[in-house]
């Protein structure tokens, strides 16, 4: 059986796109493990691995929501607070809100979230959708 080991991202400078994602990482119970800039990267037992490398020379600026490739990444939480909170968090970070959190009924009766973006067009999902029979 195969796991995801760590997830790579991209990003036009490591140092600010690091600055960016830590408050929400750290948050999140990732421990930054190395950060200069050529890659950054966080642990969390039992996680993947999450880095930042610079993007290619020919990279021409953000990666756009929709295009083919990256679509987001959704840390799921447990609770509705949590959301609220991780939310206040990546916007003092300097993420932009995509969709503050709210209720999505279309995914689940339970299911409520909120998107956030960085400036490299990176898109996070925090999210808190209980099983059923948790009510």
């Amino acid at each position: 059986m195969a796991s995801l080991d760590h997830l790579g991202i991209s990003v036009d400078h490591v140092p600010s796109a690091s600055a960016q994602f830590h408050p929400v990482l750290t948050a999140l119970g990732y421990t930054r493990a190395y950060d200069a800039e050529d890659h950054a990267y966080w642990r969390q037992d039992g996680q993947p691995e999450i880095l930042l490398y610079p993007a290619r020379e020919n990279a021409d600026g953000p990666h756009e929501h929709g295009r083919v490739g990256w679509q987001h990444l959704a840390f799921a939480v447990d609770s509705r607070a949590e959301v609220d909170r991780l939310h206040a968090i990546a916007l003092g970070a300097g993420w932009t809100p995509v969709r503050d959190p709210k209720e999505y009924p279309r995914f689940t009766a339970r299911y409520y979230a909120s998107f956030v973006e960085d400036d490299n067009g990176i898109r996070l999902e925090m999210l808190h959708n209980p099983p059923r029979d948790a009510d």
